[in-house]
């Protein structure tokens, strides 16, 4: 009997045993994936170049952790929409330029091509990383509720247009194509600004209801197919390298783990650097081998008159307000090192 109850007491001991180890175990919660929809400013053509590598290199480094499902350019909301969308939500991350996207900040003018303000690429990473460009962009995005990301250099501003440019006189008249701040400086010598949507820009040029545009290097105009449809490209430009970034809808990117919000900036950094090198080699080797575009040239003595007033352009933006006049300031303290500094810098 006392056998019995021994084994009978230890039978209910494990059985209780059990059920407190099953109780006290903390619960295991699936983790289900984390989903962003990002819209880039660019084409097909172009954003599998621009941006596509980079989100499928994520994508796969995520690990089912999380997945971006990348949107072409006014494919879900219009380009002059794409801050507003980004920050109530609708979208969650963006490429673009500053400029292109409206958004409302004291920096926005200088998104895409600020005249002048640079000559190469590599002089737009260096001005964020090294001149406190950086540190005001993340100030003024947080001030309207939005996480930008990093920035960095696209190809130069050029005209490619039907007719030929030899001179500044056969710049009047021109309906072209290009970015909302480049566009109120190119009217000064007599350039008329057309905004279409991306994807219209093409046929608008065959149908006669644009003369050119001016929105980007010889390399984009290859690979978009717009020196299908324009006949010359002027080697003069009005800014060295486009100025563009990756931003997110600050509550979307306060949710991510640090671990992802690093992944996607260095994935967003391997952006930027493929950019660096595909641009500067395209550049040159279409210029040589290219056979879509005539190629022409204002002499140095009068487009100096465009570098002067672009001078004076700055300054009219320095005078909105204080965040333009630090950023302009940085400008000036930039370009006077790079001007002293000399070959290979500056040459002139």
């Amino acid at each position: 009997m006392k056998r019995r109850k021994f084994i009978k007491n230890a039978g209910l001991g494990a059985v209780g045993a059990v059920a407190a180890t099953t109780i006290s175990a903390p619960m295991v919660k699936a983790q289900s994936t984390i989903r962003w929809r990002l819209q880039t400013y660019a084409g097909p053509a172009l954003a599998a170049h621009v941006i596509k590598p980079a989100i499928d290199a994520f994508n796969i480094a995520a690990n089912g952790e999380m997945v971006i499902e990348l949107f072409h350019g006014d494919q879900l909301v219009p380009t002059g929409e794409l801050f507003r969308a980004m920050q109530n939500g609708t979208i969650d991350a963006v490429q673009s330029d500053d400029d292109s996207m409206a958004s409302p900040t004291a920096v926005t003018v200088f998104g895409g091509y600020f005249p002048f303000a640079t000559r190469y690429s590599l002089d737009v990473p260096v001005l964020f990383h090294q001149y406190g460009l950086a540190e005001i962009w993340d100030s003024e995005y947080s001030k309207v509720g939005v996480k930008w990301i990093s920035a960095g250099a696209w190809d130069p501003c050029h005209f490619n247009t039907k007719e030929p440019i030899r001179s500044l006189e056969d710049l009047k008249g021109l309906r072209v194509f290009t970015f909302p701040t480049a566009g109120k400086f190119l009217e000064r010598f007599g350039v008329v600004p057309v905004t279409l949507p991306w994807e219209d820009i093409e046929v608008a040029v065959q149908t006669g209801e644009l003369d050119g545009i001016a929105w980007s290097g010889i390399t984009e105009d290859y690979t978009v197919g717009w020196a299908d449809v324009t006949d010359y490209f002027l080697t003069n430009n009005i800014s060295g390298a486009w100025c563009g970034s990756f931003f997110a809808n600050m509550d979307r990117w306060n949710e991510l783990p640090e671990h992802l919000k690093t992944m996607l900036q260095l994935a967003f950094d391997s952006s930027h650097y493929y950019r660096q090198y595909w641009y500067w080699g395209g550049e040159a080797d279409l210029r040589v081998n290219g056979t879509k575009l005539k190629l022409t040239t204002i002499p140095d003595e009068e487009w100096a008159i465009v570098e002067a007033e672009a001078l004076k352009f700055w300054d009219e933006i320095a005078a909105t307000g204080p965040i333009a006049k630090q950023v302009v300031d940085i400008y000036k303290k930039y370009n006077d090192t790079m001007v002293k500094a000399g070959r290979p810098y500056r040459y002139s």
